[in-house]
């Protein structure tokens, strides 16, 4: 199932999810979405891992055939889950956690009848809030996803030519992510968000309001998939915002950086400094026990006292969050918003995007990804974060 040097790795996360398994009040808990496939195992599978609070993981797995190892138990059937435990003298759950946020409705009901002697609950925030934490291993794969990343972004001017659309320019920025390795899929949690590998928000189209929950929207080109690049020519005077997702580890990074076309107002440059000065006195602030909402706070403040707080996060339509979470998922916790909850604590990997909409310019801003450690935060994607001449 995993590389045999992966083995530790698999037992602390084994040992993170028993550890609130047990403090749940649970007997056990049964995932099957993908992220959480893969979190437990190493890889994606079509199956079910099922984390007992002690003992070892069983993996049930329908497809693919091949796989190989002392916990894995191939079956054509979630029904023949119970069997197969009471053949491995696994007693079945009177308490059983299920990932409720992101089962459908038959699938939900048809693991309840299987197990209709357990009391269900909702283990999704569980498992997700230990993914937040990431484990060393974790961080470096990150960190390797951000080098990747970083190194993509620094060529994202050569593959710029005059006259092109943001579509065509998105086509090479997505051409080239792939040649520096991007798996080509960016994950992320939740029905109110789809997009293929990222976004190139061109001109107005940065001011276009969009259904789903990201910083920035842009019209898309059809009500399909209402986001991002809309099939405009890029003119002079437009700020060009290129926020491709890194997936080249099976773990995200994040970072958006602006471009520009010409000569762009005065005011577009006063807005994207602020957004670096949001970075730099963040960086200075953050670390373990810093609440999330305070972070956005100060943003939010340093965006008003500028002036520019009828740009911030949007113009037409603005987002409630400056910053999320990003590890197997785009979108984990923490989220800096203004009511999140969410503290800083060691291992957390974080974007940060404090951004600002001009209209009839562009976009401005930046966004990095970061890693708390034990004294502050690390920036993990790097590389030049002024606005670019284009041409």
């Amino acid at each position: 199932m995993y590389a045999k040097n992966f083995t530790t790795e698999i037992e602390l996360r084994k040992s993170k999810i028993q550890s609130v398994i047990c403090r749940s009040g649970a007997d056990a808990f049964l995932v099957s979405d993908n992220a959480n496939l893969f979190y437990t195992s190493g890889r994606v599978f079509s199956g079910y891992t099922y984390i007992p609070a002690e003992g070892e993981m069983i993996y049930f797995v329908r497809r693919p055939v091949g796989l190989s190892r002392e916990n894995v138990v191939y079956i054509r059937k979630p029904e023949q889950i119970p069997d197969e435990l009471s053949r491995l003298g696994i007693a079945l759950p009177r308490v059983l956690l299920l990932e409720n946020d992101s089962l459908t409705y038959n699938e939900s009901m048809r693991l309840r009848n299987i197990f209709s002697e357990a009391k269900i609950e909702n283990g999704t925030p569980l498992i997700r809030g230990v993914r937040t934490i990431k484990t060393p291993y974790e961080i470096e794969l990150i960190r390797e996803s951000a080098a990747h990343h970083s190194s993509m972004y620094r060529k994202a001017s050569s593959v710029y030519t005059q006259g092109m659309s943001d579509v065509e320019y998105s086509i090479e920025l997505e051409r080239l992510a792939r040649l520096h390795g991007s798996l080509g899929l960016v994950r992320i949690f939740g029905k109110s968000m789809e997009i293929y590998m990222g976004s190139v928000l061109a001109g107005e189209n940065a001011d276009e309001p969009s259904p789903y929950d990201f910083a920035l929207g842009g019209a898309g080109l059809d009500p399909s998939l209402p986001i991002s690049s809309n099939g405009s020519i890029m003119k002079p005077g437009n700020t060009i915002m290129v926020d491709i997702g890194g997936n080249f580890t099976g773990y995200m990074s994040d970072m958006s950086r602006v471009f520009s076309l010409g000569e762009i107002p005065e005011k577009a440059r006063e807005a994207h400094n602020v957004s670096l000065e949001i970075q730099s006195e963040i960086e200075k602030m953050a670390k373990p026990g810093v609440a999330a909402s305070e972070i956005y706070d100060l943003a939010f403040d340093i965006a008003k006292k500028a002036g520019f707080e009828a740009n911030f996060m949007g113009h037409r339509q603005k987002a409630g969050f400056i910053g999320h979470g990003v590890g197997i998922e785009l979108n984990e916790a923490p989220v800096f918003a203004p009511r999140s909850k969410d503290i800083l604590a060691e291992g957390m990997v974080f974007a940060l995007e404090p951004k600002f909409v001009i209209p009839q310019v562009g976009a401005v801003g930046i966004e990095n990804t970061f890693v708390v450690t034990a004294s502050g935060i690390e920036k993990l994607t790097q590389c030049e974060e002024g606005i670019l001449p284009l041409d």
